[in-house]
C-alpha cells in the first residue's frame, strides 16, 4: 500500500504538469460552451465510508444533479454539447488527478458511488470501502457505456439497483483480492485502450 501511493503521488503529480495546457484548454472550452463553473464538486463515499467532494469538469448545466442522480447517455438534454465529448473520451475525470494527489482517491480501485446509494448496500458490500476509490477499475471497465445501457432501460433507478450495482459491487470485491501494484498497472493499461479503441 506504502508503493501504490508513492505511485499515485508521483504519477498524479506528472500527469497534472504534463497535461496543464490540456486542462487550461478544457476549462476554457467549457466556460465558452455554457454558463457555469468549469469545475464540478460531488459529494461521493471514499474509504472508510467516509464523504469527500469529487472533482470533473462540468459536462451538464448548472444545477442538473438535482434533478436526477443517473445520467442516460448522451441524449441526456441536461449534458452539455462540449460535455458528450469529454464524457466520450474520459476528459471530465482529468481533474480527479487532484483527488489523488491529495489521497482521497487512488488511480485504480472501486469506483466511488453517491451516498444514496450506499445506503443500499449490504453489510458484506461495506467491504468495498475498505480501500481507496479509484479513477478506474474493474467495474469501470465493464460498464465504460453504464450511461447508455440506464438509457434503454425501462426504470433506470430500478435497473441500476437490481442489476448493474450488484454486478460492480461483486467485481469491486474481486478486485480487492487481486489487487497489487502490477495488476492496478493492467487495468490503467485496459482503460487507456478501452478509451482510444472504442
Amino acid at each position: 500500500m506504502v508503493i501504490k501511493r508513492i505511485f499515485d503521488i508521483v504519477f498524479s503529480f506528472l500527469s497534472l504538469v504534463l497535461f496543464t495546457p490540456l486542462l487550461l484548454l478544457l476549462a476554457l472550452l467549457i466556460r465558452l460552451d455554457s454558463k457555469g463553473p468549469v469545475i464540478f464538486k460531488q459529494s461521493r463515499v471514499g474509504k472508510m465510508n467516509k464523504d469527500f467532494n469529487i472533482f470533473k469538469f462540468r459536462t451538464m448545466i448548472v444545477n442538473s444533479e438535482d434533478k436526477n442522480l443517473l445520467t442516460l447517455g448522451n441524449n441526456d438534454k441536461r449534458i452539455t454539447k462540449l460535455g458528450c465529448i469529454l464524457r466520450k473520451y474520459k476528459l471530465d475525470e482529468l481533474p480527479q488527478l487532484i483527488n489523488v494527489l491529495i489521497g482521497d482517491m487512488s488511480f485504480v480501485g472501486p469506483r466511488p458511488e453517491l451516498r444514496h446509494y450506499v445506503n443500499l448496500y449490504s453489510q458484506s458490500d461495506l467491504e468495498v470501502l475498505a480501500v481507496k476509490p479509484g479513477v478506474t477499475g474493474l467495474a469501470s471497465i465493464k460498464y465504460r457505456h453504464e450511461a447508455e445501457l440506464l438509457k434503454s432501460a425501462e426504470n433506470p433507478e430500478k435497473f441500476y439497483i437490481h442489476s448493474i450495482m450488484p454486478d460492480k459491487l461483486k467485481l469491486n470485491k474481486e478486485y480487492i483480492k487481486k489487487r497489487s501494484l502490477l495488476f492496478d498497472i493492467k487495468l490503467l493499461l485496459q482503460t487507456f485502450t478501452k478509451i482510444i479503441v472504442e
